[in-house]
């Protein structure tokens, strides 16, 4: 596995700690709720208790995003009754990935730091980059050129495409 970085790297500290944090998008005193407000991507797909959007900017068109309806931070604070439908929903958008593209495997990641909705994303590895393998993916996504938003939304709403035809 090579790294998308030439050696040497440079390890530097962290910054000192900011408390306490500021609060994230949807937050109490914090910017708006881009998945409230209607001003992030529309979604591709959606039932009662899920959407699921196109990326705005990725290397990788096939990536996709799965937020909550109601407003909660992680799975700690899902309701049961959505909690248990995530799987089976998550289930199926990586059939509809791995349907759509050819992709070796398809990486779930959640990172909370960003809105206060809880929100997991999709990022499909292209068959044969071992580079990217695991926990490289992300590396690599950052580092290889954005494609066209039009590639990634309509990569996007095939995928959307086959969720619907899979309810």
């Amino acid at each position: 596995m090579r790294l998308p970085y030439e050696e040497p790297l440079t390890v530097l500290a962290p910054a000192e700690p900011v408390l306490p944090e500021p609060p994230r998008r949807g937050e109490p005193g914090g910017p708006p709720c881009t998945i409230c407000a209607g001003t992030s991507r529309p979604p591709i797909w959606s039932d009662a208790n899920w959407t699921l959007h196109p990326p705005a900017g990725s290397s990788l068109p096939g990536t996709v995003w799965l937020a909550s309806r109601v407003h909660v931070d992680s799975f700690a604070d899902l309701p049961g009754s959505v909690a248990v439908t995530f799987g089976p929903v998550a289930a199926r958008v990586e059939r509809a990935i791995l349907g759509w593209g050819s992709f070796a495997r398809i990486h779930l990641y959640r990172w909370g730091d960003g809105g206060a909705h809880f929100h997991t994303w999709f990022l499909p590895r292209p068959l044969g980059m071992l580079d990217a393998e695991g926990m490289m993916l992300p590396l690599w996504e950052d580092v290889l050129p954005n494609r066209p938003d039009e590639e990634l939304v309509a990569a996007a709403k095939a995928i959307g495409a086959a969720m619907e035809a899979s309810d």
